[in-house]
């Protein structure tokens, strides 16, 4: 017995009660990815027919949300999901018009809700914790983000206690306590994971064409998808040496490096010889790997992704995924045209931070084309973004890789970039995407064809 679980018994309840406090109007967060309430969700969506107009913010959800499934059973939209970042789930929820994208830099999520212009509230937190320690604190497990900022700006605060939740050590605001919670639900249940994905030919090239620039002692960001990895498997089964994680996202192949003696952090100026993220979702095994593991700390977004704080750590090395580039070097990694299919995330972020990084580099990579379910190929390397977002900037953007090579594009003019980024297009698309940088007026007279 500790002197808060007199507290703890106090504010212990079932789940249908505690989201009785959820009015017609109110503006709720559901915190990020695993840490998203369960047991409250199906609670909160037996409410439906008592609410009208209720707002929810989200990022990443990585399972499919009850409050949704009860706007489809009522045929209307009681719950409408607010998401600084689309999964495949909201993907789903955006086509019946429940889920809509919030655009942003995630490295100023905290100073998004310490902002009331930004924000202007949040009438209720909920979200899953590991249970209280005997201190009094409920950790966040594999997501620190910006989950302490939004409690710090919500009127009330539930919990729902998870003892299959790992136990994450953080650099700082990893933790509830016991006094800024309102009540607290107990919902023993895995966490959500994501399979790994399986990269495939052309993955596997443009990861060995990155792999050439890693050098021993590096600092390691990986986006999500299956290129990035492909670099993270092929790290683990090399002989690189003492490299380092600074990453947004923790993901297994981080988890297979570390088991490998290849991850040791060693030579980090800041952080030695700890691996910092500011989310996680993977296997169960990794969750298992993360509980109470010294070598992981989680930190809020806004260090993580601080191109400040990327950049005063040398050799970083960022590999992030896009869906199509111009011939300007503007990527988009977040739209299929009016489509909205992820996010801008933290990409911007390390794109800018790891250039400036004394050796530091950042990959944008992409396959030279795609098949659409008609079987037409088409190429991601094209004219100009029209109808998309555009997520990097081209003054930005580093190194563009694909299948048929790398191209650097830091002090190139506008005629060196269309030739550059058609060198590493598919050969199929040579001619018109010439005959496209002809009509705009990037293409020298004396290029080769």
């Amino acid at each position: 017995m500790t002197i808060f679980d007199s507290d703890y018994q106090a504010k212990l309840t079932s789940a249908e009660e505690a989201v009785k406090i959820v009015k017609s109007g109110d503006w709720l967060d559901y915190a990020i990815g695993p840490s998203m309430p369960l047991a409250l969700d199906h609670a909160l969506a037996k409410r439906a027919d008592q609410l009208v107009d209720v707002n929810v913010r989200t990022l990443l959800s990585i399972r499919p949300l009850a409050i949704m499934e009860a706007n489809d059973n009522l045929n209307k939209r009681v719950f409408t999901l607010n998401s600084w970042h689309f999964s495949g789930y909201e993907r789903q929820y955006a086509k019946k018009g429940y889920a809509f994208y919030i655009p942003f830099r995630y490295s100023e999520a905290p100073e998004l809700y310490r902002r009331e212009e930004d924000i202007e509230r949040v009438d209720v937190l909920m979200l899953r914790t590991t249970p209280m320690d005997k201190h009094g604190f409920f950790n966040f497990g594999p997501s620190n983000s910006h989950i302490m900022e939004i409690a710090r700006r919500a009127k009330h605060i539930i919990l729902e206690v998870n003892d299959q939740f790992p136990y994450v050590q953080g650099l700082y605001d990893e933790s509830l306590h016991i006094s800024q919670v309102d009540a607290i639900v107990e919902n023993s249940s895995p966490l959500d994971t994501i399979g790994n994905p399986v990269p495939d030919e052309v993955d596997c090239k443009i990861a060995e064409l990155i792999m050439d620039h890693i050098p021993d002692g590096a600092t390691l960001q990986l986006g999500i998808g299956g290129m990035p990895n492909a670099v993270g498997e092929m790290i683990a089964a090399s002989d690189l040496k003492d490299l380092a994680i600074h990453s947004e996202f923790y993901v297994d192949s981080m988890m297979n490096m570390t088991k490998a003696g290849i991850i040791t952090g060693k030579h980090k100026a800041i952080d030695r010889g700890k691996q910092v993220f500011t989310f996680a979702i993977g296997s169960t095994e990794l969750y298992e790997f993360m509980d109470h593991n010294p070598q992981l700390v989680s930190a809020p977004v806004d260090y993580v992704n601080s191109p400040q704080v990327i950049s005063s750590i040398d050799n970083f090395i960022s590999i992030n995924n896009a869906i199509e580039v111009d011939l300007f070097g503007q990527t988009n990694a977040e739209s299929a045209g009016f489509r909205h299919i992820s996010g801008t995330g933290g990409q911007l972020d390390f794109v800018i931070g790891a250039y400036h990084s004394q050796g530091g580099k950042s990959f944008i990579a992409l396959s030279s084309t795609f098949t659409n379910k008609k079987g037409e190929k088409f190429s991601r390397i094209i004219p100009y973004i029209a109808k998309s977002r555009v997520t990097d900037t081209y003054t930005t953007v580093h190194y563009i890789v694909t299948e048929y090579g790398m191209f650097n594009l830091k002090g190139k003019s506008t005629w060196q970039r269309a030739e550059g980024l058609i060198s590493i297009a598919h050969p199929d698309f040579h001619d018109e995407l010439i005959q496209a940088a002809e009509e705009q007026g990037i293409w020298r007279n004396s290029n080769k064809r």
